[in-house]
């Protein structure tokens, strides 16, 4: 066993770990991390401190900007609370979720592509049988009625899949953001029947505009970026032994789907909203005018996930 003093001189003639130039910086901070035994976590964070280290070089910050970044990153978690998160918005806005989403979420084998979770989900969803209404209040826009059908990639229907919703009001607000709606009003979960077929009714949702009154809308408004996203229902489509579907469903003009502060619009997922004037509505007595939106979903097989809600 080497003595204290055999350690000592075998560490004096190496050279010591000590700061050079900038360069020399994120040599000694990945050397710092090498021993970390989850490989899968040494591989991020050398990949994350290369990058950020790349960052800092290529912006070359002063030390005023970088204290002012520290400052909206340290803002961000003290805007985040039980009902609002600003860190998800902040992600969602810089178009990182979206990125994550399409790369993990994409198109392959026919599988419907997957779309931002958003800031507004939230677990407990009331339960309903298909044909239900998600409406808990008297909302002023027109009545939707949304129906499709869930298959497997290679087109087998899947009985008793689970199709969750949620959706902000004609007003543009989810129910968390607005003391005048019932909880959890406007969200449902439903299964689909023996044929892997889903329907509900709902109201038409509105486009809206994202939290602006924290960091985020500060950094929207010196990008001169407006904070609006299209009418969108929000989508969760499970079933046993298949890939779990977080998506969106869109419907709203071109011009809003094209600038959705979120980067979210996924070709795949604009849903065309029929308006009705004349005729009857699928389920019940409804006057017109009313909408229908037909949509299907095709999962791929996978394992079945459920995300972890951002808000209470």
């Amino acid at each position: 066993m080497d003595t204290y003093l055999e350690h000592e001189q075998r560490s004096l003639d190496r050279p010591l770990s000590l700061i050079d130039d900038e360069q020399s910086v994120t040599h000694i901070v990945e050397a710092a991390m090498a021993k970390t035994s989850d490989p899968r976590l040494r591989f991020v964070m050398g990949a994350l401190v290369r990058h950020l280290h790349a960052f800092l070089r290529e912006a070359h910050l002063t030390d005023a900007e970088f204290e002012f970044a520290l400052e909206f990153v340290a803002r961000l978690g003290q805007a985040t609370h039980a009902t609002h998160n600003e860190v998800v918005l902040a992600a969602d806005v810089l178009g990182l979720s979206t990125l994550v989403t399409v790369m993990n979420n994409g198109t392959r084998h026919g599988r419907t592509p997957g779309a931002l979770l958003g800031p507004f989900y939230r677990a407990n969803a009331p339960r309903y049988a298909c044909g239900d209404c998600v409406v808990q209040d008297n909302a002023p826009g027109l009545p939707l009625f949304v129906s499709g059908t869930v298959r497997a990639t290679d087109g087998t229907p899947l009985p008793g899949a689970l199709v969750e919703v949620w959706q902000a009001s004609p007003v543009g607000l989810y129910d968390n953001q607005d003391p005048n709606q019932p909880d959890r009003n406007l969200r449902g979960c439903f299964h689909a029947d023996e044929g892997g077929h889903y329907h509900f009714r709902s109201v038409r949702p509105a486009g809206y505009p994202v939290p602006t009154d924290g960091p985020v809308g500060t950094l929207l408004a010196a990008q001169r970026r407006h904070p609006y996203r299209p009418a969108h229902i929000h989508f969760i489509v499970a079933a046993p032994g298949y890939r779990t579907l977080v998506t969106q469903v869109f419907a709203d003009e071109p011009a809003q789907l094209e600038s959705d502060v979120t980067f979210g619009v996924h070709r795949q997922l604009v849903g065309q909203l029929q308006r009705h004037d004349h005729g009857h509505s699928p389920w019940g007595n409804v006057p017109v005018p009313f909408f229908t939106l037909g949509f299907d979903f095709t999962l791929e097989p996978g394992e079945q996930t459920f995300p972890k809600p951002p808000i209470d």
